[in-house]
This record gives structure tokens, sequence and C-alpha cells, in this order.
């Protein structure tokens, strides 16, 4: 009797229990706490995101609560889920191309909620920079329009961004950074940043690397490896 009693009393637990598990799993966080969405670098200007979703796995509901713009590495096949709504989306390839650059406008648009599922069969993956609150504007971007090698994808109130794709052995034209930055690598490889004064400096990065620029960088960029090199970078307003 004792043991049927116990038993009765496991069971009736495990049952109460798996409600409130649920109701915790679907209790929106934001966006930095969410599954798959890894703070790497945080400043007084950005916090940076590795998104990484595998198939079959989903972020949970989180909230963007901050302008953002993001790099997407390998799109894959999802559905969406707003909050407080059941509704799901039918699957679809959100933002195709990889190297495709976005903006999400919170501050005009305001913020939301919502639940990402990765429902094909290759993983999601991107790079997400939120931008912090600042009480002044930064200084005036650098214009790369006449530049060789970097054409422009993004231009807003918030941020300024340029794509730049080299083949073995080409070199972008010569520029300064008046403000400060970001650069995300969609296609990596082995190259040199020249900068006037010192010696070539040679990196060899991965797809989905970045890294942080501050303002007043003088530099080309020269892809000395076997093959093609494409990122994105970015400077603040």
């Amino acid at each position: 009797m004792r043991h049927i009693t116990t038993a009765t009393l496991f069971a009736l637990a495990c049952a109460l229990a798996q409600p409130a598990s649920a109701q915790l799993e679907d209790k929106p966080v934001l966006m930095t706490k969410a599954p798959f969405h890894v703070p790497m670098f945080s400043n007084d200007y950005v916090t940076m995101l590795s998104i990484n979703i595998p198939p079959g796995r989903d972020t949970g509901f989180h909230t963007h609560f901050a302008d953002s713009t993001t790099v997407n590495f390998s799109p894959a096949i999802r559905t969406n889920q707003v909050y407080d709504s059941p509704e799901i989306s039918a699957p679809s390839v959100g933002q195709p191309v990889p190297g495709r650059v976005s903006f999400n406008n919170v501050t005009e648009n305001g913020q939301y909620t919502h639940k990402a599922s990765n429902v094909g069969p290759t993983p999601f993956r991107g790079i997400s920079a939120l931008l912090k609150d600042r009480e002044m504007a930064g200084p005036p971007v650098s214009d790369r329009s006449d530049v060789a090698g970097y054409a422009g994808v993004l231009d807003n109130k918030r941020v300024r961004a340029w794509r730049v794709i080299l083949e073995p052995g080409e070199m972008t034209g010569q520029i300064t950074q008046t403000a400060p930055g970001w650069r995300v690598y969609v296609r990596g490889g082995v190259l040199d940043e020249l900068v006037p004064g010192s010696a070539p400096r040679g990196m060899a990065v991965a797809d989905g690397d970045f890294m942080w620029q501050d303002a007043g960088q003088t530099r080309a960029v020269k892809n000395t490896g076997s093959t093609v090199i494409e990122f994105v970078e970015y400077e603040l307003k």
C-alpha cells in the first residue's frame, strides 16, 4: 500500500509540474537571453549576438527591444509565431540570400515578441548587432561612394553599411573610418590590412567572424588568399 501511495503521489506531482514547466518555457525573455542567441561582444555602442538555430529547434518567445541590424549567412526554412497568438506562419525561407543585410527599426515600429522555429534541414545562422541608446549622435560617418570595392547596402538614421567582395589578389581603395563600427565576414579567407606607415597586417578569418573597429582608422584591404572574401562594414551615426 505504501508503495502504491508513493507512486500515485509522484505521478500526481509530475502531472502538476508539467503545466508549470510549459508556462515557464513560454514566458518571453529579452532577445539577449533567447535560446540560440549568444552575446559575443558588448561595449558602449552595441551588443553583438551570434544566432545559430539548429534544425528542429526554436528560439522560444523573445522580445526585440532595441534597433538592430543583422547579416545572415545560412538562411533556413522557418515558421514564426507572435506572442499571445495561436497562429503559426507557413514555412518560408526568410532572407534567402546569404550575406543579406537587414535593419529592425524598433524605435519607430515598437518592440515585439515572437518565436522562430527552424523546420528545415539546415541551420539558420547570422550575426546581429543590437544598437544601444546614446544621448548624442556620433561623428559623421565616412563617404565611401567613390572608393573601389565598397558598395553601399544600408543607410538610415542609426547606421551606414557597405559590402566588399574581393577575388584573390584584389584590393579595396583606401578609406578613413570616421565613426566607430564593426566588420562581419560573410565569406572568410586570408587578407592583409594595409595601414599607411605600418607593415601589412595579415588575417585569416572564417565565415561569421566579426571585429570591432574604432574611429580614425585609415586602411585598405587586400585578398592575399585563394578564395573569394566577402564582408560587411558598418559605421554608427
